[in-house]
Formats: structure tokens, sequence, C-alpha cells
């Protein structure tokens, strides 16, 4: 008989946790969880289960250290729906726990292959023995159980949201066979996997279904309306009545063997704080790999009350400059399911306004995009790959409008990820890729930070150069801007996201800069 380890000391908020858990406060839900002596199961804040007593709770700031302490995912608020762990300001070996669990995270991170210790620890420049020891002082659990945990409940949201054969979910979640997936969900769990099966999977050719949780406030008609002005017909799409739209895009997914293609379609249930989130059939096995790429696309990670606390200390600091602020906790920042696809569309996006690079981008897809095949009269084509653009001549660029420093722009973009020099995604290393990109012609640093802020998830990317930005926050220039933006570290991206929906102090009624000023490109 096995026994729980003891029990690590009560976090100094935890009266705090307690008092969330009784309001089901959806503000917290993925910041904590809570295990309950009396029954052996974890849940979420949001849980909507009998609350129960203090002297019974115990909490923990991650998944894994729950399980590790012997405690059972909750079937009813399903822990696997919780959104991630937002950035916070912390010391380096902090930084460095969190950068590891996030590669940790994202299986896109690790292309035809599981990570293991000595290729983690290599990618943050550290000895196997001291990401252990940082990783197990700051989140409780070491790297292994951290890891076993996610491809546990992947499985679980797997299992219990689609009608995959139990031996496809154990490949798909990073299992090497499915002894060894059985094994471990039996000595978890206390289950058979196929007793989370629900009645009614699945049917064929109608894709499936699968929900990811978010943090309120989220203001979703901001994202739509960002996404609408920047449509491409073909790639994506947006349908349904205003409160009840679906945003429908095609995919294409390479993690280290053949391309899998198809599409997927989002839709947010704000009452439920929650994204309903639609694959078609060629997608459901890579679901462990599209989900984290979709919760960066719609940026579902984000804490709002972090954001606004630190963008809030700015507004108190001496001779900074106040960030925009007020009914605007809800902005996200929008990412991209396609690292290449956003940084294309950023070059042909320089010093043009937002409707002449849309146009720009439609003749790009529409001369150098696949066909594909889907139910959505919305969606019918994916983005050129990097080899296509690669082997692109410059006048069949030219013939589309795509000015020659664009064109060598696009040409050598495509080749640095078409050869692996550049990776354009949350696990890349944000100093060295933002360097990289710099040194391709055309490329300044606000395409860079651009890309940074929007492909890489860098919380702290700011496109001093933009004029947009200039002008909602007041200043004429880049380096006015760049001063002005210091006190908003580390949530700089949330900042501009916020001065770009504002727009500039100017009489009501103005349309905004976003939408109908240049932006300046400081060619590189």
């Amino acid at each position: 008989m096995t026994t729980r380890p003891a029990p690590p000391a009560e976090p100094a908020d935890a009266d705090a946790r307690y008092l969330a858990l009784k309001a089901r406060d959806a503000r917290f839900d993925g910041s904590f969880f809570t295990g309950v002596t009396s029954t052996g199961i974890y849940c979420r804040p949001v849980c909507k289960v009998r609350t129960p007593r203090r002297e019974n709770c115990r909490f923990f700031d991650f998944a894994a250290q729950a399980e590790q302490a012997g405690f059972r995912p909750c079937l009813r608020c399903r822990p696997e729906l919780a959104p991630g762990s937002a950035w916070s300001v912390q010391d380096a070996s902090a930084i460095l726990a969190r950068q590891a669990a996030r590669l940790l995270d994202d299986p896109a991170g690790w292309p035809g292959a599981a990570p293991t210790m000595t290729a983690l620890a290599t990618r943050l420049g550290v000895s196997d023995r001291h990401l252990r020891r940082i990783f197990e002082a700051h989140l409780g659990v070491s790297p292994l159980h951290y890891l076993q945990t996610r491809r546990l409940l992947t499985a679980k949201q797997l299992l219990t949201d689609t009608d995959l054969p139990v031996a496809r979910v154990a490949l798909a979640s990073g299992f090497a066979s499915l002894r060894r997936f059985n094994a471990a969900f039996a000595a978890h769990y206390g289950l058979h996997p196929t007793g989370l099966r629900r009645q009614g999977g699945a049917r064929e050719g109608a894709g499936v279904a699968v929900q990811l949780g978010y943090r309120p406030p989220y203001d979703v008609q901001a994202l739509f309306d960002f996404v609408a002005r920047r449509q491409i017909d073909g790639l994506e799409c947006l349908t349904g009545a205003p409160g009840a739209q679906v945003l429908g895009k095609t995919v294409r997914l390479q993690n280290g063997g053949p391309a899998r293609t198809g599409w997927l379609s989002a839709q947010f249930d704000p009452a439920r704080h929650a994204v309903l989130l639609r694959v078609s059939d060629s997608l459901c096995e890579a679901l462990p790999l599209l989900i984290p790429q979709v919760r960066a696309w719609l940026d579902l990670d984000a804490d709002p009350a972090a954001i606004e606390a630190g963008l809030a200390r700015a507004a108190h600091t001496q001779d900074a400059a106040p960030a925009p602020g007020d009914g605007l906790a809800g902005l996200r920042v929008p990412g991209c399911l396609d690292g290449f696809e956003l940084a294309v569309r950023a070059i042909l996006g320089q010093q043009i306004t937002v409707a002449a690079a849309r146009t720009l981008g439609q003749r790009l897809l529409d001369r150098f995009g696949e066909p594909l095949a889907t139910p959505w009269p919305g969606l019918s084509r994916l983005f050129p790959t990097p080899q296509t653009l690669a082997q692109a001549s410059g006048d069949a660029l030219g013939q589309l409008g795509i000015v020659r420093q664009r064109q060598a722009a696009i040409s050598a973009l495509a080749q640095a990820v078409a050869d692996g020099r550049l990776t354009l995604d949350g696990s890349a290393d944000v100093p060295a890729t933002v360097a990289t990109l710099k040194t391709l012609p055309g490329v300044g640093d606000w395409t860079a930070q651009y890309i940074a802020m929007r492909a890489l998830r860098w919380p702290d990317a700011f496109p001093a150069g933009d004029v947009a930005l200039q002008k909602a926050l007041g200043v004429t220039s880049a380096r006015e801007a760049e001063h002005a933006s210091q006190a908003w570290k580390p949530w700089r991206s949330y900042a501009v996201v916020r001065a770009w929906h504002r727009g500039p102090l100017a009489p009501a009624g103005k349309e905004s800069i976003i939408d109908s000023k240049q932006r300046p490109e400081h060619a590189g």
C-alpha cells in the first residue's frame, strides 16, 4: 500500500483561496487547485459541487502537485479544462522553472520526439541536475512527474470528449505503449480508461468538440473585430450573429512527421467562461498538439487580474506614462495558429493600411495557397508553406503587387523557416529569434516585435515604431514611446493592444488610427 507524501506547508493565501472557492470565482480558475481530504478528489475553484469544509481543503498551485499528493481529478469540473498558469514577475530561478513547465506543456516544441530531461536542460542552457533542483523547488514536483500529469490529463480529455480508440489516445497523449498508459491511468486515477467514455462519440465527418476554459473578463467582440478587419477569405471566416459568432480557420500541423491538414472552429460560451473548439476528423489525433496552439491563438491562459495589477502599478510610478486601462481589462493579445503565416502577413503590412495588407494577403493565398475541402463555405484554402514561398520567384510575387523589398523579406523569411533556422512559436527563444529576424532583409524592429507579440507569445513585446501606438500614447517618436513603456514591463504587449483599441486621444467619432493610418517599418 502506497502512502501519500507529507503535505507541504499551507500557502500564505490559503484563506483567500478558500473564499474564492466558496464564491466559485472564475477569475482564479487555473491559478490553484483544491484537494479535498474527505474524498481524495482535487477540483478547480469553479467546481459546482458542494463546497467542502475549510479543514478538509488543501491548496495546490498545479495539478501535478495535487496528483503527487495522492488526489484524483474531479470528473465534474475536469481540471484538464482549466486555463494554464500565466506569466508573473519572479526571480530568475522561478522564471527558469516556469519556462521549463511551458516547454513540457507544449508538444509543438518537441517535433517528432518526446521531451527528455537532458534535451529540456540543454534547451534551457543548464544541467540536468540544476534543472531538477530548480523545478522541484519552485513547482513542488519533478519535471517527469509534471510531464506525466500533463499526459494523463490530456488523455482524460480525449477519452471524455472524443471517440478515438484507447490505443490511439495513449499514443496521441505521449505514452510509448498502451500497456504503460493503462498502468499509469489505473495507478493515478483508479480507473480503466474506458470508464471515462461518454455515450455517443463524434460522428464521422462532423468533427470532434472539446472545451477550453479561460479566466474572465474576456472581450470576445474586440477579438472578433480584430480578426474581421484582417480576415482573408478562404483562410478564416466569422459566421453567425453578434454574440453568437463562430470563428473558423484552416489548419496545417507538422510536428516531425507528415503534415496534418483540416479545419477548426471556436465558439465562446461567456456564461461558462469556456470556448467550444471543434476540429475536423483529420485533426482529431493531433488534439494534444493543437489545443496549446489554440489556447495561444485566443490567449486563453492570460490572467487579467495580474495584468491589470501590473499596469495599474505602473500608473503610480514616477515619470511613467499611464497605460491605457479603463474598461479594457478584457482585451487579449490575439495570437496565431501558424507563426510563419503571421510573419508573412506582418511583412505584407509594412507601411500600408490594414485593408491594403489584407488585399495583398488575399492575392498571395489565391496564387500560392493549397485548396482544402471543408464543410464551411468560407474555408477553402491553406496558407502557403515556407518551402512554397522560398521557391516563389520575384516576378510571381511582383505580379501580386508586392514590392521588391517585401519580396526579398518574404523569400528570406521562408528560407530561414524551411531550413530550421527560425522557429516561430511560443517555444522559441525570444531574444535570439528577434535578433535573427532583424538580420533578414526588409525586417526591422517593428516587424520583429509584432511577430514576438503575436507568434512568439511574448507578453513584453513593444513595437515602438508603430505610428498608431505613438499617436495613442501622445508621443512623436519611437524613442519617446520606448521610454514611456518601461514601467509597463512585463506586460507591454497588453498595453499595446489597449492603446490600439483605444486609438488616439482625438474627438469622439474619429476613425481609429489602427484602421486608417500607416505603420512605419525601419528596415534592418
